[in-house]
């Protein structure tokens, strides 16, 4: 990372070098050499001089005035520095020029045959020094804000990057370890009564944790990876309900392997179970899972029932569900569609989910 940076730093000064050999040569070299006429060396001291100053100037005003008082809201003090260094720097051009006598030496150079006395005119103003030296202070503050604009985006990026990161570590602690501990009571159960069940539930269950530790290691897993998490999330689940609670299931068999967020879809899927499985009354729950070329969509509907005070459930959103839905808008700001509907008559909690994948 280090060889990189210090990569990109040389590339960055040989590209200022390489711009202002090009300012140099088109403001200062280009124009005089096309004259006809010999131009005296005080000239050439000239504008080696204003050369100097223009790139001091430049770099002065980018990397001190504009970070210690434009972005610090000291507007009209700055303005009034750039303009006062402008017209400071613009007399004083005049002044060298006059002292090196370069007024004069530039008549005998374009008028040799005029044998009248010289008369240095009196303009207190040299409209195009002051328009070089503003073009200077104008790109250099440019410069510099785009700069800062930059580094900004790259800060965001990079907390960004890292919200999502923390934020998935939190999701993993938070998926159920009360869902771990009961399947394995469930499977334990099993045993004794059908084996070859038992042995097919420990391999769903070694598998989601397979999932977890090594899939979501990743920024991005692929989609039937996620879907058969799911699948096997829901048959796990089984094992804990009733036959009170009715499971309506469509999910699509194959998926196109596109690459999705690792642990997306489960927040809402085990928020059905939890929030929608009651031990007296009978139960609905609704889940889809379909794909149309870059849309992925997960519908889920169940009732919703009220958790008893001492459950150690009661009183959770289900794993990470306000997590995911910061996840969905850092990851797929522009390209996801989440509607949640809480308050019908039926009392019902409904979830639609659309994700571009494209």
């Amino acid at each position: 990372m280090d060889q990189g940076l210090k990569m990109h730093r040389n590339i960055s000064f040989l590209i200022h070098i390489l711009a202002w050999i090009l300012i140099g040569a088109v403001l200062f070299l280009l124009g005089p050499l096309s004259w006809n006429t010999t131009l005296p060396m005080e000239f050439w001291y000239r504008q080696l001089t204003l050369m100097v100053i223009l790139v001091a100037f430049f770099y002065t005003n980018k990397d001190i005035f504009v970070p210690l008082l434009l972005f610090k809201g000291k507007t009209w003090f700055f303005l009034l520095l750039i303009f006062g260094l402008c017209f400071a720097l613009m007399y004083a051009m005049e002044y060298f020029e006059n002292l090196i006598h370069l007024p004069e030496l530039m008549h005998k150079a374009f008028h040799p045959d005029d044998n009248k006395p010289f008369k240095p005119k009196r303009d207190y103003i040299d409209i195009f020094m002051l328009l070089v030296l503003l073009l200077a202070a104008g790109i250099s503050t440019s410069v510099a804000a785009v700069q800062k604009w930059q580094a900004d985006e790259a800060l965001r990026r990079q907390l960004d990057q890292q919200r999502i990161s923390s934020e998935l570590s939190y999701l993993k602690a938070q998926i159920n370890p009360h869902f771990f501990f009961n399947t394995l009571n469930n499977i334990y159960s099993l045993t004794s009564i059908d084996v070859e069940s038992a042995r097919i539930a420990l391999h769903k269950l070694s598998r989601m944790m397979r999932y977890v530790l090594y899939e979501t290691e990743k920024d991005q897993t692929l989609l039937s990876k996620e879907i058969g998490f799911i699948k096997d999330f829901i048959e796990l689940m089984k094992l804990r309900i009733s036959e009170k609670v009715k499971i309506q299931l469509d999910i699509a068999e194959n998926f196109e392997d596109r690459v999705v967020a690792p642990m997306l879809l489960l927040p809402f899927v085990e928020n059905c179970f939890k929030h929608g499985v009651s031990s007296r009354q009978p139960s609905i729950i609704s889940i889809k899972i379909h794909a149309q070329e870059n849309v992925l969509t997960l519908e889920t509907s169940n009732k919703i029932v009220p958790k008893n005070p001492g459950s150690p459930e009661s009183g959770q959103q289900g794993i990470g569900l306000a997590n995911t839905k910061r996840r969905l808008s850092l990851l797929y700001h522009h390209k996801h569609e989440l509607t949640i509907d809480d308050q019908n008559p039926e009392n019902e909690y409904h979830v639609t989910l659309k994700i571009n994948l494209a």
